[in-house]
């Protein structure tokens, strides 16, 4: 059960990793981005929830519980 819920993570986390970079390149943000110097906080909050959960699924594949 560990290892179904990390790679549902991991699956997840990869999908949101790929939302947000598909998001920092559309058109919109990259006028944002030369605007403000600064990407949008969507795509930097799908970045950090997607490193998150990879982190959190590649633990639950590793880590060895009771």
């Amino acid at each position: 059960m560990q290892k179904l819920s990390g790679l549902i993570c991991l699956i997840i986390g990869g999908m949101l990793v790929y939302w947000g970079y598909n998001m920092s390149q559309a058109i919109g943000s990259r006028v944002t981005n030369l605007i403000s110097g600064s990407p949008g906080d969507k795509p930097m909050l799908l970045y950090i929830a997607g490193a998150i959960l990879l982190t959190f699924g590649l633990g639950q594949m590793v880590w060895k519980g009771k």
